[in-house]
C-alpha cells in the first residue's frame, strides 16, 4: 500500500501529538516494512529526520505554496495526494484536507480528544470554533475515525453524533525509552543534576486545573511524611493558585518545580524523564479527564506505582496496576500514598503488575492494531 500522513506535527510538534505522530510512523515503517509512506510536510524541519527507505517527506514544490504551506497544508494537498495514487491518507490529529472527500483514496483520521468540547473554558471562544469546524469535518469526511480510548469513542458518538460502527480504538504507545531501565551510574547522574532527593513523590504533565494538582497538595498536608513532591510541567494562572496554597500551608519547601531550575532546559527534562521516572517512589496522575493519560503509561513501564483517578479513560491506561482514587478525596489520596511508601508487598505488586499490563501498549502492537484499521 502507498500510505500517506498529515506529517506537520511529526516534524515540527514536540508535545503529545509530536510524540504520537512520529512514533506511530516509524512503528509502522519498521514493521511493515512491505509498503511505502509519505509525509506531507508543509516546510522543512530542522529538528525530525526520518532515514526509512520506505518513508518519503513531500513538501510543497510551488512557490506560492512554499509561501502559504499552511494553506497548502489543509487545501492543496489533494492533488499531490491524487497525484500519488496513495490508498490510505491519514490525518494523525484531528484534521483532514479540504476536498479530500472528492478522491477515491481512503480517508482515516485520528481523534485524540475532545477536552475543547468537555471543558470549553479552558480554550478561546476563537479556539473552539475552528477546533469544532475542523473536528466534525474530519469526522464526517472519514472513512474510519481512531479513538485512541473508549472515553473518546464516547465522547464522538454523544458530542458529534458520529456512527460506533464508524470508530475504531487504537490505544497509543509511549517513547520505549521508558521500558530501558537506567544503569545506577545514569540515575545517579540524574540525580545529581537535577538535586533530586532521595525519595520523592512525581507529577508530569501541564499544570492546567483539569490535571488536578492542587489535589496531591491538599493530600502533602495531611501526610506526616517529609517526601516531598517533584513536579515536570509548567502552567500560569493555575500554577500561581497552587504557589498561593502552598505558601499559605507551610508547604513551600515540600514540592519541587523542576521547569523552574533556571539550569534546567526542556531538552534536558525530555531525554532524563525515564530516570526522573525510575527514581521516584510513586507517580500521582490526579486529571479529570484526558484522551488517553501517557504520563500513566510511562510511569507504569518505568517500573513506578501509579496513583490515579478512577474517572475518564485513566482505568483502562491504568489496567490492573494502578491505585485508583475520587477526583476531589484528598483524605483518600494521602492514604493511597502512606500505603505504598510504607508496605513494600503492596508496592511490589503494583510495578509487577505496571509492568505486565504496560507490555500491553508496545508500539508495534499499536503500530498492528491501525495497520489492520488500513488493510480493512
Amino acid at each position: 500500500m502507498n500510505i500517506g500522513f498529515d506529517a506537520k506535527r511529526a516534524y515540527h510538534n514536540q508535545t503529545g501529538l509530536g510524540h504520537y505522530s512520529r512514533t506511530l510512523i516509524l512503528s509502522l515503517a519498521e514493521n511493515f516494512t512491505e509498503h511505502s509512506y509519505y509525509l506531507f510536510n508543509p516546510k522543512p524541519s530542522t529538528t525530525h529526520k526520518f532515514t526509512q527507505k520506505n518513508i518519503i517527506e513531500v513538501l510543497p514544490q510551488k512557490l506560492l505554496h512554499k509561501k502559504i504551506s499552511a494553506a497548502w497544508r489543509s487545501n492543496f494537498i489533494t492533488k499531490e495526494i491524487e497525484q500519488l495514487q496513495l490508498d490510505v491518507f491519514h490525518g494523525l490529529s484531528h484534521e483532514l484536507p479540504l476536498g479530500l472527500q472528492k478522491l477515491s483514496v481512503k480517508k482515516i483520521v485520528t481523534i485524540h480528544d475532545l477536552i475543547f468540547e468537555k471543558y470549553p473554558q479552558q480554550f478561546p471562544f476563537i479556539d473552539r470554533i475552528i477546533y469544532r469546524k475542523k473536528f466534525k469535518y474530519a469526522c464526517q469526511v472519514a472513512d474510519t475515525v481512531i479513538a485512541i480510548s473508549k472515553q473518546t469513542k464516547q465522547d464522538l458518538i454523544e458530542l458529534y453524533n458520529v456512527p460506533e460502527k464508524k470508530i475504531e480504538i487504537c490505544y497509543q504507545s509511549c517513547n520505549p525509552a521508558f521500558s530501558i531501565k537506567s544503569t545506577p551510574q545514569e540515575l545517579a547522574t540524574v540525580k545529581e543534576k537535577y538535586n533530586l532527593p532521595n525519595a520523592y513523590l512525581l507529577y508530569v504533565g501541564s499544570i492546567i486545573e483539569r490535571k488536578n494538582l492542587l489535589l496531591i497538595c491538599k493530600a502533602l498536608k495531611k501526610l506526616n511524611s517529609d517526601m516531598p513532591l517533584v513536579v515536570v510541567g509548567d502552567g500560569k494562572e493555575y500554577k500561581k493558585n497552587i504557589q498561593r496554597y502552598l505558601h499559605q500551608n507551610n508547604l513551600t519547601d515540600k514540592v519541587i518545580f523542576l521547569n523552574d531550575k533556571p539550569i534546567i532546559q526542556k531538552h534536558d527534562i525530555s531525554i532524563d524523564l525515564p530516570a526522573i521516572y525510575q527514581l521516584a517512589d510513586v507517580f500521582i496522575y490526579p486529571s479529570i479527564y484526558e484522551g488517553f493519560g501517557i504520563p500513566i503509561l510511562e510511569a507504569l513501564q518505568s517500573c513506578t506505582p501509579v496513583i490515579t483517578t478512577n474517572v475518564s479513560c485513566m482505568p483502562e491506561t491504568g489496567g490492573n496496576a494502578a491505585y485508583y482514587i475520587d477526583t476531589d478525596d484528598d483524605e483518600a489520596l494521602a492514604h493511597a500514598i502512606t500505603t505504598i511508601t510504607t508496605t513494600a508487598s503492596i508496592k511490589n505488586k503494583m510495578i509487577q503488575n505496571g509492568y505486565l499490563h504496560a507490555a500491553n501498549f508496545t508500539n508495534k502492537k499499536c503500530a498492528e492494531k491501525v495497520m489492520q484499521v488500513y488493510t480493512k
